[in-house]
């Protein structure tokens, strides 16, 4: 019982991860462009106004996160009545207006379908599974028409009704009205987007009594690195191409099409080791990025055969036979 128990792992190790960036990935350009078009905000003046405040703030001593301090921003927007109005629904039926790059979001079910069809895979339990890691905003990606098509989502959210002073003692009452967002609920940026890529190879996103910083044998991780994929767009996701580089996963970065300035920044990342390869900003079926993508996933998927099937050999001793 004792050598039995040993040899078991938590989880059975047959999931591919692909986890994608969002703006300048699946969508051309940022997410936040329907909302100023809604408000009739000019997005110059806003990003703008967001890349002088680090030094704004230093003036009075103050030290801001120059990746998430535009979330602060939005909200000062709001409460000059610049987003009037706004809440998550609202971001959410935004979200709803973003165009995907072509082949988009079919490339999600075409690539688990890859895999689905081949008996071999399937005897083995192997599935894809899709992840989206951004610095935009949550409510408008799960708003968006690729929300369906993935298995979570990690992003910077607000909060409409804080929690009041003494809302434990507070007995419970009718659902409070939506309100409008007044502050982070969550930030992420380009280091800690890092964190949810160890969440998916753990498994805490799936299992609540894992902690991501919990030690963990790599035997026991849901998805060893090797299995997955990052996809991504530019400089500001090195971070998360290093975390992958160094336990063995696989990145790809996207650049769209006839746009030279981002060609030769993923190219540069090639050139760093940063990135695997690179292509368009087109999951159609024959595109690069499609048929690089679709082969990766293919490959990792026989990696894990190949091994399950030694473990298998390994485990087993040879037949009797006659003397």
């Amino acid at each position: 019982m004792g050598s039995k128990r040993k040899n078991q792992h938590a989880f059975e190790q047959n999931i591919i991860a692909m986890v994608w960036d969002y703006d300048k990935t699946l969508i051309d350009g940022y997410m936040q462009a329907p909302l100023f078009d809604k408000f009739g905000v000019d997005p110059k003046q806003f990003w703008d106004e967001v890349s002088a405040l680090e030094s704004h703030y230093l003036k009075s001593g103050i030290l801001v996160n120059r990746d998430t301090v535009y979330l602060n921003h939005v909200l000062t927007y709001v409460q000059q009545g610049k987003f009037a109005g706004l809440n998550n629904q609202m971001l959410a039926e935004l979200g709803a207006e973003l165009p995907f790059y072509p082949g988009l979001p079919e490339f999600f079910t075409e690539i688990k379908a890859e895999v689905r069809k081949d008996p071999t895979f399937r005897n083995f339990g192997i599935r894809v599974e899709h992840y989206i890691v951004s610095t935009g905003f949550a409510a408008m990606i799960r708003g968006s028409g690729i929300a369906s098509y993935v298995d979570g989502i990690w992003g910077c959210e607000f909060i409409e009704n804080p929690a009041l002073p003494g809302f434990l003692q507070t007995p419970p009452g009718e659902e409070e009205p939506k309100g409008v967002i007044t502050q982070i609920g969550s930030a992420l940026d380009n280091t800690s987007k890092t964190r949810y890529l160890f969440e998916v190879n753990k498994g805490a996103n799936k299992v609540p009594e894992i902690d991501v910083n919990s030690r963990m044998d790599t035997n026991d991780r849901r998805v060893p690195f090797p299995q997955m994929i990052y996809i991504a767009d530019g400089p500001s996701d090195v971070p998360a191409f290093s975390i992958l580089k160094l336990f063995g996963g696989h990145t790809y970065a996207i650049y769209p099409r006839n746009d030279r300035n981002a060609f030769h920044q993923v190219d540069q990342l090639r050139k760093d080791g940063r990135i695997d390869m690179y292509g368009e900003a087109d999951y159609c079926k024959g595109s690069q990025t499609y048929m690089w993508l679709s082969e990766k996933v293919l490959e990792i998927a026989a990696d894990i055969v190949r091994e399950k099937e030694d473990l298998i050999r390994s485990s087993v001793s040879a037949p009797p036979r006659h003397l």
